[in-house]
């Protein structure tokens, strides 16, 4: 293995002992003295003669249900999207919740898969795929929609950037190519990042194909790029790009959105120059203006909210999946904002995504090695 593999051990095998005396806050779970069973969902409640009283299993649920969000949601721009998350859940289940922030990837995938957490919003393809490795029990809650409240379409997009000033060195005729990305300092987000990190590097490992890339090749002890750095999350790896850390980055549209503005070209689409618009909040605040341009842009399945039983019950899980597939929450403009209207801001555009809809674990087969 690479130096970064071994490094990503570590830390899980430190966020192991993290997660058992509380993982980032005081989440204390609430046990019984007296012997306990676990049914089917997870749940424990005490037992006489095999015998479980609806008053134990309720006592049992009112722990709070623990809510982990990736480094990407987790800064105080998203204060009111978290909390509205929360209330909502706490609508459909009658218990209250607590939002667990995050600094890096691996915490929220930890969390969720040792059950420290109960449901992790906003999750890569990625990061699901290596927390359900760790433990198969966890599963998709529900995912956001395309912009017709449908699975079809349900896609957002992974992009490689540069920055204006330096474009002129990836033109390709009249568009951009990543041709000439070699040798430069790339900056991803995390190696368990889906649209930071595991499409963008198939992608350069496809488009050098003569190279006999693998993976590895492009991490930091690899020889492709001088230098590589990992932001922790979309918002730190464009701010590697524009404050010139790095010549090149990975990044997604939708967690940039709320900070940026097209300049020009189409949105979405490979020579689709971008500006860090006014009133952007922090980090970007103090690059209000500044400009890069899309050279190369890859769709990803949009990634799955999830859940582990070991605290849920299945009329739980179920009463959350109603809410939060309606039309009310489909309507909730902190979660899906009106892009249009000066200083809205939420979860997604609504121009790209509409509600939220239910999909398997299968959906996610591409994304498995």
């Amino acid at each position: 293995m690479k130096k970064i593999n071994i490094m990503k051990i570590v830390i899980a095998t430190m966020l192991v002992l993290t997660v058992i005396f509380g993982l980032v806050g005081c989440n204390t779970r609430k046990t019984n003295d007296t012997p306990s069973s676990t049914g089917s969902s997870g749940n424990a409640a005490s037992t006489t003669n095999n015998t479980t009283t609806t008053a134990e299993v309720e006592k049992k649920n009112t722990s709070p249900i623990v809510v982990v969000w990736y480094p990407n949601e987790s800064s105080n721009t998203h204060d009111d999207v978290r909390a509205e998350v929360a209330r909502l859940i706490e609508q459909a289940t009658g218990r209250k919740v607590e939002n667990k922030t995050t600094t890096d990837y691996t915490i929220a995938i930890q969390s969720i898969a040792s059950g420290a957490a109960d449901i992790a919003m906003s999750m890569g393809a990625t990061g699901y795929v290596e927390a359900k490795n760790q433990n198969p029990l966890i599963d998709v809650l529900f995912v956001n929609a395309d912009k017709n409240g449908s699975i079809d379409e349900a896609k957002y997009f992974a992009w490689i950037c540069v920055n204006l000033t330096d474009a002129e060195q990836y033109k390709d005729g009249s568009t951009y190519s990543i041709a000439n990305i070699k040798n430069k300092k790339m900056s991803f987000v995390s190696s368990s990042s889906t649209s930071g990190f595991r499409v963008p590097t198939a992608s350069i490992i496809t488009y050098f194909k003569d190279d006999n890339l693998v993976e590895d090749d492009l991490l930091p002890d690899g020889d492709f790029f001088s230098e590589v750095y990992f932001g922790q999350s979309h918002q730190g790896s464009t701010i590697n790009l524009i404050n010139g850390n790095a010549d090149v980055a990975a990044f997604c549209d939708i967690e940039l959105d709320p900070y940026i503005q097209l300049k020009e070209g189409t949105d979405n689409t490979v020579g689709a120059i971008y500006a860090i618009k006014e009133g952007a909040d922090a980090p970007f605040d103090v690059h209000v203006g500044k400009e890069f341009v899309v050279i190369a842009c890859t769709p990803v399945f949009n990634g799955p909210n999830v859940y582990n039983p070991k605290n849920l019950s299945d009329e739980e899980v179920q009463s959350i999946r109603e809410l939060f597939t309606s039309s009310e929450v489909a309507d909730n403009e902190l979660l899906f904002y009106d892009a249009s209207i000066e200083g809205a801001f939420g979860l997604y555009k609504k121009g790209s995504s509409y509600g939220y809809v239910l999909t398997t674990d299968s959906w996610y087969d591409p994304y498995r090695n």
